[in-house]
């Protein structure tokens, strides 16, 4: 399934690569077994789940 070399990268690393994408569902697999969401979200191997990092609309406005 992974092409890396030696070992797979680590869940928390930046590395890993998609191995099979399906943005019309808007999720990733990568090498590592991690799923990643189009909304930043995670879902590891281990059953655990990273919050997706939203930025609230108020944030995103700039003052003038």
């Amino acid at each position: 399934m992974c092409s890396h070399q030696t070992l797979c990268p680590s869940v928390d690393s930046n590395a890993p690569h998609i191995v099979s994408a399906h943005p019309e569902q808007g999720w990733s697999l990568l090498c590592n077994g991690a799923i990643v969401f189009d909304d930043s979200g995670e879902l590891l191997p281990d059953g655990s789940v990273v919050a997706p990092h939203r930025v609230f609309a108020e944030r995103l406005a700039v003052a003038a």
